[in-house]
């Protein structure tokens, strides 16, 4: 899988997806976008943006863009915090599909 980090989320996270293709939105220079533009830029790089942004589903009209989107609800965005959502994380991205959104909550 391709996988695209938001910016909202620990740079660190991305250490735990090994075996994927993995980016954070700052490495492709990407901070500056708004969600409808990072999406639709996205969409043409990657399968998947794992965000923590629980809003994102009511902004955004998801079925418009051909990628998938994993949202990690938690109190912070700090990787202790995120760290027991990681196995339903590995779960899911076997099985998401583009135009779905998945919320993992402890």
């Amino acid at each position: 899988m391709r996988i695209l980090i938001d910016e909202c989320l620990p740079k660190k996270l991305k250490r735990e997806l090994v075996g994927h293709t993995v980016f954070m939105v700052q490495e492709k220079g990407w901070s500056s976008l708004k969600n409808g533009e990072l999406l639709r830029v996205a969409e043409k790089e990657f399968d998947i943006l794992v965000t923590g942004d629980q809003n994102i589903e009511y902004q955004q009209n998801l079925s418009r863009f051909n990628i998938a989107v994993i949202v990690l609800v938690a109190p912070n965005n700090r990787l202790e915090t995120l760290q027991p959502l990681i196995p339903k994380l590995h779960e899911v991205l076997g099985t998401i599909q583009p135009h779905q959104i998945v919320l993992i909550e402890s």
